[in-house]
């Protein structure tokens, strides 16, 4: 494995990634606003279709919110997302093309020409929020923070439980903090380069 390829040095390279894993236990330590706030004013700038930004983050703090979560969630999920300092609900809005106008201001009839139907949306949405929720845990680990995104819940129940709009669709529910005891299951296996990438 070689690291002088890649102008990002070797420290931030294993931050984001090779060190990088999924929490399964949290310290107590509080994650501040501040520190999401800089978190959001990074990743935003990854790149999407037509710069559409479907993705909408809910921020659990209270014990009322954690309690209307934790009962649409598995239960192995339960119990760590009850104990975490912070979690992400992090959706879809699927008619994020209303914004295209002012996002997409070369091209504003984006909006009407290519966004018209709600199934088009939806599919957009759903693949672009998908790449924002990607950027945003890579932004929580170059916070120095840990992430534990999770898909194991009741989708539908949450869709009601914090949007009830119709209009939103959760992508995944994020812990995040310090990592606490025992926070890691033993790193999974991954494909080789030669198992994923062909040249033509």
């Amino acid at each position: 494995m070689t690291t002088d390829a890649l102008v990002l040095d070797a420290a931030a390279q294993d931050l984001l990634f090779r060190e990088a894993r999924t929490a399964n236990t949290f310290t107590d330590e509080p994650v501040s606003e501040e520190q999401i706030q800089a978190i959001y004013d990074l990743v935003k700038f990854g790149p999407t279709a037509f710069n559409q930004q479907p993705l909408r983050v809910v921020l659990v703090r209270s014990a009322e919110g954690r309690e209307r979560l934790v009962r649409h969630l598995a239960d192995g999920n339960k119990a760590k997302t009850a104990a975490a300092p912070l979690v992400a609900i992090l959706a879809a809005d699927n008619e994020f093309h209303e914004e295209l106008p002012t996002q997409f201001p070369h091209f504003p009839q984006a909006k009407d020409v290519f966004f018209s139907e709600r199934a088009v949306r939806e599919q957009s949405a759903s693949l672009n929020g998908a790449l924002q929720a990607a950027y945003f845990i890579i932004g929580v680990r170059a916070a120095g923070l840990a992430a534990g995104p999770m898909t194991g819940f009741d989708a539908e129940g949450i869709d009601k439980e914090f949007f009830g709009d119709g209009d939103h669709s959760v992508l995944a529910v994020v812990n995040i903090g310090k990592p606490g005891d025992d926070a890691w299951f033993p790193r999974s296996p991954r494909l080789a380069y030669d198992q994923v990438v062909t040249t033509v």
